[in-house]
């Protein structure tokens, strides 16, 4: 479950705290943007989604920052469309109560930015 998000600041029930979180079923770490080259823009971007893949996921929550700065390519949408994938991209703080929402019902992953 995810206990609060401010900003700068995810706290993951019984996993601490993290700047940016990758999420998925079984775990979560923080999730750098370096590994793949992620900004602003032009996003999200597909190799970012690829481990929650890995873990099981069959929904994906896609957070866009509290200011909704970060951008969701199409791309992006595509490949998760292309897995059978249910997508949701919202503001952090929804894409935060999305999960807690759907995770005990579901196999859910998300990638959540907790700044602009």
């Amino acid at each position: 479950m995810l206990v609060s998000v401010e900003w700068g600041v995810v706290r993951v029930d019984g996993h601490g705290e993290f700047k940016d979180a990758k999420i998925f079923p079984g775990g979560v770490r923080e999730w750098d943007w370096s590994e793949t080259g992620t900004r602003h823009r032009p996003g999200v971007q597909p190799e970012d989604v690829e481990e929650l893949l890995d873990h099981g996921a069959t929904t994906i929550i896609l957070s866009t920052g509290m200011d909704e700065a970060l951008q969701v390519p199409d791309a992006t949408i595509e490949h998760l469309d292309e897995q059978g994938v249910d997508v949701h991209v919202l503001e952090t703080r929804a894409a935060v109560a999305l999960y807690n929402e759907l995770s005990p019902h579901r196999p859910v992953g998300a990638l959540i930015h907790s700044t602009c």
